[in-house]
């Protein structure tokens, strides 16, 4: 592993034997790929019931709502669970934790696939969420070390590129594989899938050794490294912002009419959220600060169009698109800076990152319900930009947070 950092300019992470060990002039894409496909495959078995929602609900005898608390557990246990057992992963080996996690992903789809019993599968959601935390806090970290410093950001967004593609295609997958071959199939298909990417992984992926114990610092630590909990509350209130309008989605757009074309308006959506991505790669090794401004601005206009015009159907579905990339440009943005903070403890970082964002739509969907209730549909738009101004005001002063790879802010 890395030593200590000597030069700011010069992740930890990255600094002398994981260079000499690894000199790379070209992104390996097969590997990044890989990596994609595994967060693509993690996204999709998190939403998945989503998809299938009505057809479980008839076989399993259970309420609708009961189904739609698989997708709320999976969530939840990601949370409460990504640092502890990131904490006590951290001496094994990364490529066999990767892969074994992939075939968990694939168990647990399995098991719901001929699992009769609602209990059955609400206990398999939760393996699946600390699956899920376990992999989150990886997954960046993993990326950026296949990789030289000076396009690190690159290849973190084509790892976490599978994100938004889940988003944009993994429901409406969903719904497609439910209405043809049945949900239990679905989900078989699914776990079909995590098994060959697995072997994907085991082929294509570098191998980085865990921590040695002399070298670990403990999670207090971690979190006291400069410019760390800046990040995290800066990705605390921007996931809070979306997810307080994300999550009522619905009634956000009845005004407008988009509600009646809500699948097309969240395709658009997530395919402006790929777009985000790409250029949140291409400029975050060089313009990290900036481009986490511009992204929360971006946010932040879209909230006060909806807010001031929420009947006009063109304006709500060019503020959903400009929602798309902002928040798309997210996952890459968040993740590269606490990753290049820690260094070698970047795992226990993202988990804390993992946590943080987990905790965040939950309390989202909280908040923008009792706000919902409480006042109505037309004061989301304007809580979320009251988070989102916030956020900017953390990312623009706090100067250890979101450091480039080179100067050039």
């Amino acid at each position: 592993m890395a030593s200590p950092i000597t030069d700011r300019s010069t992740p930890p992470s990255l600094a002398a034997p994981d260079r000499a060990r690894r000199p790379r002039t070209r992104l390996p894409l097969n590997g990044l790929l890989a990596l994609a496909a595994v967060v693509f495959t993690g996204v999709v078995t998190e939403i998945l019931p989503a998809g299938l929602l009505p057809q479980m609900s008839a076989d399993l005898g259970a309420s609708e709502s009961q189904i739609g608390q698989l997708v709320a557990i999976y969530a939840v246990t990601t949370a409460i669970t990504a640092i502890p057992l990131t904490a006590v992963t951290r001496s094994l080996p990364r490529k066999p934790l990767l892969v074994g996690l992939v075939i968990g992903f694939a168990l647990v789809n399995g098991v719901t696939a001929i699992a009769d019993s609602y209990t059955v599968i609400l206990i398999a959601r939760m393996f699946g969420g600390m699956l899920a935390g376990l992999l989150w806090a990886m997954a960046a970290g993993y990326a950026m070390r296949t990789v030289e410093p000076e396009h690190s950001g690159r290849a973190l967004s084509i790892a976490m590129v599978g994100t938004p593609l889940a988003f944009a295609f993994g429901l409406p997958i969903a719904t497609t594989l439910g209405a043809a071959i049945g949900w239990r199939a679905a989900f078989g298909v699914i776990a079909v899938v995590g098994v060959g990417l697995a072997i994907w992984a085991a082929a294509a992926l570098p191998s980085f050794p865990g921590e040695r114990s002399g070298q670990r610092p403990g999670l207090a630590s971690v979190l006291r490294m400069p410019g760390l909990v800046a990040v995290l509350a800066t990705t605390g209130l921007f996931v809070l912002a979306h997810n307080i309008a994300y999550t009522y989605i619905a009634p956000i757009t009845v005004a407008s009419g988009i509600d009646r074309h809500l699948d097309l308006a969240l395709l658009v959506f997530g395919v402006l959220a790929v777009i985000g991505v790409i250029g949140a790669g291409a400029l975050v090794d060089r313009w990290m600060r900036s481009m986490v401004l511009v992204a929360t601005a971006l946010l932040g206009l879209a909230m006060i169009a909806i807010g001031l015009f929420a009947g006009q159907p063109v304006v709500v579905f060019v503020a959903l698109a400009v929602w798309g990339i902002a928040y798309g440009s997210a996952p890459t943005l968040l993740q590269a800076a606490p990753a290049r903070i820690a260094g070698d403890a970047a795992d226990v970082a993202q988990s804390m990152v993992v946590a943080t964002w987990n905790g965040a739509i939950a309390a989202g969907a909280f908040l923008g319900g009792l706000a919902l209730d409480e006042v109505g549909v037309e004061v989301l738009p304007w809580l979320a930009l009251a988070l989102l101004a916030v956020a900017a005001l953390i990312a623009a002063t706090a100067r250890a947070a979101f450091r480039p790879v080179r100067a050039g802010e």
